[in-house]
């Protein structure tokens, strides 16, 4: 959410913005923004005078019954009790004012930041740079689920009638491995220096309001019947949640947290969730990385953020690439974003399997975030956030780019001490 400060001193920024963003439909938010906030504004200073007035005629009635002027005085009852009905009437006016307000600040988008590519959606999306060389083998690559069947480590048919599609049974060594990529990715993050987290898996509906957008809420979001709850999406909301309402001070900064946790996600407009893959899916567990700094250090974290997870893909032998997020497919609370990509042999293509995104201070301002700098002034800190690893969807470029002549898996070095010491799955 933006400033209304902004808005108020430069509209045509924001209206630049928006078109930028190719959300042509929401230029008028900015007019009606400024009218209701014009609106607000004479409205918060007629009641600052009713209250004055009031205050000054109601020291006088005092004096007036002391002196034996009553029917003065029952007149000057009068006229603060219709400056009563007054203010009050206008107080109801402030909060719809208000209201109206911040309905239509949340929907418009965060001032992008200058180094983003313009483009109106993911296929104008901008190659940043390749991390290790894509191969294909000789020898053929199968679907990643009969790479998992074959090793007896799937059950996609025993989840259906559990549960419907989008949902999965992982057995065996594929379960132990998917279980080892979590381990593995915690210790990674612990020894670049961030504190690690297992957050609430369930948040309240103002933290949703608070990381995310109405769209992704509705796209994503599970709610608890009867309950002011929500299943997770990623354990980034409940990381940033964390902080809803609080004052940091400056040398708590900045904060530089590691989660685990399951993911639950409706995925509406997926065009369908995929009956034998697990590339889409309803549930699965994920490592993440947030970060809370100051606005200066923003973007020296972004690039931090989104290196270790090339790395961490680097030393399993998987390669990867970034791709820049073009600003028509940035969501609207972010100020700049990338994804990382694995490569897929079967497929020879990259795929996503990660995001890294610099919110500036978006969340911040909706969770009411603030930091007390070293001068006792106030400030909003920058929130980042960014994908270690999520399995299941990583197996795919895991087995895809272990996969030996053979049909067994090989297991790299740094894996092979959260799988027992195997060096390989048959």
């Amino acid at each position: 959410m933006l400033d209304i400060n902004l808005i108020r001193t430069n509209p045509d920024l924001v209206r630049e913005n928006i078109k930028k963003k190719f959300q042509d439909e929401k230029l008028p938010l900015v007019d009606e923004v400024l009218d209701f906030d014009r609106k607000n504004r004479e409205a918060i200073q007629r009641a600052d005078y009713l209250r004055s007035q009031r205050n000054k005629i109601s020291k006088q009635i005092g004096m007036l019954m002391g002196q034996g002027k009553k029917d003065e005085a029952e007149a000057a009852k009068g006229e603060v009790k219709a400056m009563q009905d007054e203010l009050a009437a206008i107080e109801q006016k402030e909060t719809d004012y208000a209201e109206e307000i911040r309905r239509r600040m949340l929907v418009i988008p965060q001032i992008i930041d200058d180094s983003v590519p313009i483009g109106r959606d993911d296929s104008q999306n901008v190659e940043n740079e390749r991390f290790g060389e894509p191969v294909v083998p000789e020898w053929e690559i199968p679907y990643h689920v009969d790479i998992m069947e074959r090793l007896n480590g799937i059950d996609l048919d025993s989840a259906r009638r559990t549960s419907g599609n989008g949902f999965y049974y992982l057995k065996g060594d594929i379960a132990r491995l998917h279980s080892a990529i979590l381990s593995y990715a915690r210790d990674f993050m612990i020894d670049r220096g961030f504190t690690y987290y297992v957050p609430p898996f369930m948040i309240h509906g103002d933290v949703v309001t608070g990381v995310m957008s109405f769209a992704e809420m509705e796209n994503m979001m599970y709610k608890i019947e009867g309950e002011d709850l929500y299943l997770i999406g990623t354990s980034e909301h409940s990381m940033i949640g964390k902080f809803i309402d609080q004052m940091l001070s400056e040398d708590e900064l900045p904060q530089t947290l590691t989660s685990y946790s399951p993911c639950f996600r409706k995925e509406v407009g997926a065009h369908g969730i995929e009956e034998r893959g697990v590339y889409r899916i309803h549930q699965f567990e994920k490592q993440e990385m947030v970060v809370v700094c100051k606005p200066e250090d923003s973007m020296m974290w972004y690039n931090r953020l989104w290196q270790n997870t090339v790395d961490f893909f680097r030393t399993l032998d998987i390669p990867v690439r970034t791709l820049e997020c073009c600003s028509g497919d940035l969501a609207d609370l972010k100020v700049k974003s990338c994804d990382v990509e694995a490569w897929s042999p079967r497929q020879q293509k990259y795929f996503e399997v990660g995001s890294c995104s610099n919110l500036g201070d978006a969340q911040a301002r909706r969770l009411k975030i603030r930091v007390k700098g070293a001068d006792g002034k106030k400030y909003l800190p920058h929130t980042l956030n960014n994908t270690v690893v999520a399995p299941p969807r990583m197996l795919i470029a895991f087995l895809e780019n272990n996969l030996q002549p053979d049909g067994s898996i090989r297991i790299p070095e740094a894996l092979r001490m959260y799988m027992g010491g195997k060096s390989e799955i048959r």
